[in-house]
């Protein structure tokens, strides 16, 4: 459900990127304007953005094989970094560039304000509705995890809705900027105004194209689940009465709706081999249970000594009897 809805979201802003790019560019070409033509960028770079996040989308469904055994989940954070990178090269260095060179060349004539200002206000409409889509989601997830949408969209595990709203939100900072720089060249004649705000918007999509790419990278090079999702973890662990000491908890995301659990157990020692593979059994079961998220558990098992005494079998443990929940 969460896949189709973030299929969703992506769709949604997809067509309303498309749209105004080519509208930006237009205006930008008949009005001389280096905001414009930077805006133009912007869409531009997002709409290829939103492509690479339907890839990903795609992709990231296919069923685990022998060269993957642990699935393509992963797909989302690599495509997701390419859209970070897209942000930048597509949007930033062309709104900066564009802008130095209106400052270099010292142009000031700027026409065609009305069809630029009507762009912009359709644009801006456009983009509002992209960007509800994704608040929308954005707070339902929030609310299930109970937590808020800020943190939500810091700590969410799912790149795809967090760079459509990241996006959709340095496109509307950008239209009002875009449309300050107008203003003010419109009032005052002088051409930093409009190069100026081209600058400021290639700021603006580096600092997102940064912040994107830094939180993908941590997911792609294998993140951790949350803090609260660990204790959550180590603490189900611990109240099995089978288990003298939870020695270690380490967990990796294997997508945005997978989660790999790896501990090492201290069983009491009374139990025999036997029993040691029931309990393990359970174990596992019992932290699907609770954490549908989880996909892959695989329990270490030593002695009070440190000796290893057995370990949950991979083909046991890589099975799941319910379907995973996104991590959000």
């Amino acid at each position: 459900m969460a896949d189709e809805e973030s299929t969703g979201t992506v769709l949604v802003a997809l067509a309303a990127n498309l749209a105004i790019a080519v509208a930006k560019i237009a205006a930008g070409l008949i009005g001389g304007s280096s905001a414009m033509l930077a805006e133009g960028a912007h869409s531009v770079a997002d709409t290829t953005n939103q492509v690479f996040l339907l890839t990903s989308l795609r992709l990231s469904r296919k069923a685990p094989d022998d060269t993957h055994p642990f699935g393509y989940g992963k797909e989302r954070f690599f495509w997701s970094l390419l859209a970070a990178v897209g942000i930048f090269v597509s949007g930033a260095v062309f709104s900066i560039f564009e802008g130095v060179h209106g400052l270099l060349s010292g142009e000031s004539e700027v026409g065609g304000y009305l069809l630029s200002y009507g762009v912009l206000l359709i644009s801006f409409l456009a983009e509002g509705t992209s960007w509800l889509k994704a608040v929308r989601q954005l707070r339902s997830e929030a609310r299930e995890t109970g937590r808020g949408l800020i943190e939500h969209v810091r700590l969410s595990s799912d790149p795809t809705v967090k760079t459509v709203f990241s996006e959709d939100t340095a496109a509307l900072v950008g239209l009002v900027l875009a449309a300050l720089g107008l203003g003010l060249h419109q009032l005052t004649g002088q051409a930093f105004w409009d190069a100026g705000a081209a600058i400021a918007i290639g700021v603006l999509l580096a600092v997102v194209a940064y912040l994107l790419g830094r939180d993908t990278k941590e997911m792609l090079i294998g993140e951790a689940a949350p803090a609260a999702v660990r204790d959550g973890i180590r603490a189900e662990l611990a109240e099995h009465a089978e288990v003298d000491r939870v020695l270690d908890v380490r967990t990796m995301l294997l997508g945005p709706e997978a989660l790999l659990v790896a501990a090492r157990l201290d069983m009491n020692d009374a139990l025999g081999a036997a029993e040691v593979e029931d309990s393990t059994d359970a174990i596992s079961a019992r932290l699907r249970a609770k954490f549908p998220q989880v996909q892959e558990v695989y329990l270490d098992v030593t002695s009070g000594g440190g000796r290893q005494v057995a370990e949950t079998s991979p083909e046991a443990s890589s099975t799941s009897s319910s379907s995973p929940r996104p991590m959000r």
